[in-house]
């Protein structure tokens, strides 16, 4: 990730960003990123609440303002009073990153309704209704929303379909998105490939993963932080796109 130092340009500064599932994992390191680019942050969180009060002290120790705000996206009240915290906090948005997302195995013949329901709600659903509030509070002045969505969203895995459905939609929501908000709202999607294994993944089935990677490795959070920073700095004749983060995956 670029560095910033003593009187390097910070192209976020005096901008405010929301990260939806912000204080953990990947959703963490673009926290970071965005502060390390000057932007205040407000962090997002359903149960991660110990997390979310260490996210907001590690982002002040960065020099910028940080709020750590409590929802449950799927629910859409809670997702615009999520939006309406963060204003309230720091004053504006600018930067929506909507990271939050469950990914849940799921074999087909035994998918319960509650299980997909519940990815879709969480994966598909949530963005919209955080984007629609997110919208409404960024008004004249415009901005960016930037969707974490999937290689899955374009490679089936037999035992993560309804993940993958809902990753699809995440794709052709920011697409929508793009073209419903243009042109005071540029709507952009990175979609990760293996990133961070889940706990508990086996070293040799992971090895093994890495092996079918074109580049040779799994990919790191920076790697996708990096590029949400890209889409939150980039010119804003951009929009209505989907960057692969995924070492060559998406194009095998």
């Amino acid at each position: 990730m670029r560095p910033h130092g003593p009187g390097q340009v910070k192209e976020l500064a005096g901008k405010v960003a929301l990260v939806t599932g912000g204080a953990v994992r990947v959703g963490l390191e673009i926290a970071r990123a965005l502060a390390d680019a000057g932007a205040d942050v407000a962090v997002g969180y359903r149960r991660s609440a110990a997390e979310a009060r260490g996210a907001v002290r590690e982002l002040e120790a960065r020099g910028v303002r940080a709020a750590a705000l409590r929802a449950d996206v799927a629910r859409p009240r809670e997702a615009r009073a999520l939006v309406a915290g963060a204003v309230r906090r720091l004053g504006r948005l600018d930067i929506l990153v909507n990271n939050a997302a469950l990914f849940v195995r799921t074999p087909v013949l035994t998918t319960t309704p509650a299980q997909f329901d519940r990815l879709l709600a969480v994966n598909l659903r949530a963005p919209f209704f955080v984007s629609q509030a997110a919208a409404r509070a960024m008004g004249r002045r415009g901005g960016r929303i930037i969707n974490i969505a999937d290689v899955g969203a374009v490679r089936a895995w037999a035992g993560y379909v309804p993940y993958g459905i809902s990753k699809a939609g995440v794709v052709m929501l920011t697409r929508g998105l793009a073209v419903a908000l243009a042109p005071r709202i540029q709507v952009n999607a990175v979609a990760p490939g293996v990133v961070l294994l889940p706990e508990g993944f086996p070293r040799q089935s992971g090895r093994r993963l890495a092996a079918r990677i074109p580049m040779g490795r799994h990919g790191r959070p920076a790697d996708v932080a990096e590029a949400v920073r890209f889409f939150a700095t980039c010119s804003d004749y951009i929009t209505g796109q989907v960057l692969f983060v995924d070492g060559g995956m998406s194009a095998l």
